[in-house]
């Protein structure tokens, strides 16, 4: 699925992954490939992008937006810094 992860000053990530896992503001959940349409409110937590089995990418994020629709998920959120 596409993923395109943007704050106000810059994208984070744009590219091809195969889920993301985000913190909603009841609890965390994941979006993977082919999920049906969703806009959902995120809060203050975790961010992880699962490009493939065994590659991923961690954010700490302070809130924002997801919207998934055709395959394509838009992430808008007011911060992230990246996590090792």
């Amino acid at each position: 699925m596409q993923l395109d992860i943007l704050t106000p000053e810059h994208k984070i990530y744009s590219g091809n992954v195969y889920g993301i896992q985000l913190p909603g503001i009841e609890g965390s959940f994941e979006i993977l490939e082919n999920h049906a349409p969703i806009i959902a409110t995120l809060g203050k937590g975790k961010m992880k992008i699962i490009k493939d089995k065994n590659t991923t990418e961690l954010y700490e994020i302070s809130g924002g937006f997801v919207e998934m629709l055709n395959n394509k998920a838009s992430v808008l959120i007011e911060s992230a810094k990246a996590i090792d």
